[in-house]
């Protein structure tokens, strides 16, 4: 039995992960991500897709980040009728991440025929929330550490990844007829020492490796982030301002909520009202709560009736109209809401009315790409246009670093030290070109290690005859 692996997606590029390992009479998909960013990766979306689906028997998805499961309405839609196969928590994740993507796709179809900037005379969206809604018969949810066929001589096991709730390490064991071989998928790994999910777990053996370079080639600041969160919180209070954290639904907005609930249980910031204003951050959360098995919070949820997800200060914003009332707030307050990087969302709203108001300040928590109202706030435009009009900035802007989800590059290291022999071969992932090429080149030296930077639509045989 041969094996080959053709690369679908997150190579030279950190998003639309997609790896095809074929074993000639069985053909699956590791991830099934959507390409985002700049113009000529999204269109990747809409070409054919490489192979036969019908052909294809399953998917193993990693965790539940669009870049790794986006594409999965679109294959179903073109009659992907296979098991897909996830952790517990990423298969509640993936729903309403799936569900909020496919009405983003409806709403920005909508908006383009409107204002008729389409090449298109009636531009259609990706998928549609009906698409989505198809996935999720075909989602078949795992526990980790605990081994399971794909086929009977294919046995996958998830570990934890960190990263997000539900993100795995994915171990495939091959059964050929003469000898068995591992491939080991990293998926994205968190940090080692975040307070909220468990550390990515070693694994001490690969035939062949895959890993993520995203922060390949930069190493994060060893400063407290929840220290520099404190400090300008305390400066916005110091105004009598309000402050507004822009923030990822999915595991940011978890972090900080539990940053906040520290810092006001040990007194380093005042008690004042939190208001998490995102329907899909507070069903995350949820989930969080559903699964608590799955991180380290498990004990403080068992314990204490005030936890980071349920306590005094805490209010829980579901609908618009509570959502518009923090209009005219004014005072110490902290608001979170999505999107993290201010391009959509609830927050939007919240930045118009509070923007122009110099005691408030507007804290981003995450790296904020280029072109985003995010970027061009932190780079201290004067004024943003939200809503079709120039708001004027005012209030103060913060930016906290080292609050990332993804390992850096001595953290993806030490996750790499953790095998006891070389792998036979090492792909280098989930990077953009700088970040794969220094982790390539540190992983080969330090190691010894056989690094390859593998190219799209690039194939690879693994192994023959075994």
């Amino acid at each position: 039995m041969d094996v080959t692996v053709k690369f679908l997606g997150g190579a030279g590029s950190v998003t639309g992960s997609k790896y095809l390992i074929d074993l000639g009479e069985f053909e699956f998909l590791v991830d099934c991500g959507l390409f985002q960013g700049p113009r000529d990766l999204r269109e990747r979306n809409w070409d054919k897709f490489p192979m036969p689906v019908d052909e294809m028997e399953a998917i193993v998805i990693t965790h539940a980040h669009l870049d790794h499961i986006g594409y999965l309405p679109r294959l179903v839609k073109q009659g992907f009728r296979g098991p897909i196969y996830c952790t517990e928590a990423s298969a509640e994740l993936a729903k309403i991440l799936l569900l909020d993507s496919g009405k983003l796709q409806e709403e920005e179809a909508e908006y383009a025929k409107k204002k008729g900037y389409s090449r298109h005379d009636d531009p259609q969206p990706l998928y549609t929330m009906e698409d989505a809604e198809a996935v999720f018969p075909l989602l078949v949810p795992q526990p980790f550490e605990t081994p399971f066929q794909i086929h009977p001589d294919i046995t996958v096991t998830y570990y934890y990844a960190g990263h997000i709730l539900g993100a795995a390490v994915t171990k495939i064991n091959i059964k050929g007829d003469h000898q068995e071989k591992k491939l080991v998928f990293s998926g994205d790994l968190g940090r080692f020492h975040d307070p909220v999910l468990y550390p990515p777990t070693l694994i001490p053996r690969a035939d062949i490796l895959w890993i993520e370079s995203t922060y390949g080639d930069r190493v994060s600041p060893p400063v407290k982030p929840e220290n520099e969160l404190a400090t300008a919180i305390l400066d916005v209070f110091d105004r009598d301002g309000l402050v507004i954290i822009p923030s990822f639904a999915v595991g940011r907005t978890q972090l900080i909520m539990y940053y906040l609930f520290q810092l006001m249980e040990k007194g380093k910031i005042p008690k004042v009202p939190i208001f998490l204003d995102s329907p899909m951050a507070i069903n995350a959360t949820k989930i969080y709560l559903d699964y608590a098995k799955d991180h380290q919070l498990s004990a403080v949820l068992e314990e204490n009736a005030q936890h980071p997800f349920n306590h005094s200060q805490l209010h829980y914003f579901q609908k618009q109209e509570q959502s518009k009332s923090l209009n005219e707030y004014r005072g110490r307050a902290i608001i979170i809401s999505a999107s993290g990087m201010a391009t959509g969302g609830r927050v939007l709203h919240h930045l118009f009315h509070h923007l122009p108001n110099e005691k408030n300040g507007v804290i981003f928590v995450g790296y904020q790409a280029e072109g985003t109202r995010g970027r061009r706030l932190i780079e201290g435009e004067p004024s943003v246009r939200i809503y079709g009009l120039d708001v004027p900035v005012k209030a103060k802007i913060y930016q906290i670093d080292g609050l990332s989800a993804h390992a850096d590059q001595s953290e993806l290291m030490e996750w790499a030290d953790g095998f006891c022999e070389k792998p036979k071969k090492t792909f280098i992932i989930h990077g953009e070109g700088k970040g794969a090429e220094v982790l390539a080149q540190k992983l080969h030296e330090e190691y010894g290690w056989n690094t390859v930077i593998p190219h799209y639509l690039e194939s690879f045989v693994l192994f023959e005859g075994i």
